[in-house]
């Protein structure tokens, strides 16, 4: 029933920025961690950038000063400013929480489906 829905993803020039959202749809009791996840070619998902829900957040040192995430807990989205984009940052991108719903007391995982970045000339 629960659901997270990625959208901002696209094609941006070297030092450009973009701005990722993800909204959490369904019954939801509370979020333990929401954040973002990426994936390129060839590699290993890695850890972005994540907030919990005491606000609280964890950067991958590689984007440490150029992402910043920021939660709605009122509205159970995440977003992430992209600034000072670089060709490394191309990757796909998921959305990613710990949440728990209403009808059980379990903390559970979700995926996004992934949204596109690409950083190119």
């Amino acid at each position: 029933q629960v659901q997270l829905v990625e959208s901002g993803g696209g094609l941006v020039q070297p030092g450009g920025s973009l701005r990722l959202s993800c909204a959490a749809s369904g019954r939801i009791d509370s979020i333990n961690v929401i954040g973002w996840y990426r994936q390129a070619p060839g590699r290993q998902r890695e850890l972005v950038a994540e907030i919990t829900g005491v606000g609280s957040t964890n950067y991958a040192d590689s984007v440490k000063g150029r992402f910043t995430i920021s939660g709605d807990t009122a509205k159970n989205t995440v977003d992430l400013q992209m600034n000072s984009l670089k060709p490394e940052d191309t990757a796909v991108y998921y959305c990613h929480a710990e949440l728990r719903r209403l009808v059980t007391s379990r903390w559970t995982d979700y995926w996004g489906q992934g949204t596109q970045v690409t950083v190119s000339s």
